[in-house]
């Protein structure tokens, strides 16, 4: 038999009577203002120099490309590399 404790826990839970729409935490916006701002920075000269030269050592590594190439993010149409 279930009792008035048990429905306040599935309440508590997440269960079917908690319908409240939950708020992000304080930091959350500070934690994804932080990671947008390290995905649009580029990547320094000196990765992007190694990354070629991987792929150059690896054109006969593997048929069709080398896993550098395919492991490097795909650049936008904006970018100026």
């Amino acid at each position: 038999m279930a009792t008035d404790q048990d429905h306040e826990g599935a309440r508590g839970r997440g269960g079917s009577a908690d319908r409240t729409p939950r708020r992000a935490p304080d930091w959350a916006d500070g934690l994804k203002q932080l990671y947008d701002s390290v995905v649009e920075e580029d990547l320094p000269d000196s990765f992007k120099a190694l990354l070629d030269r991987l792929d150059e050592l690896g054109q006969g590594a593997a048929p069709g490309g080398s896993a550098a190439k395919a492991a490097r993010p795909a650049t936008r149409p904006d970018d100026q590399r």
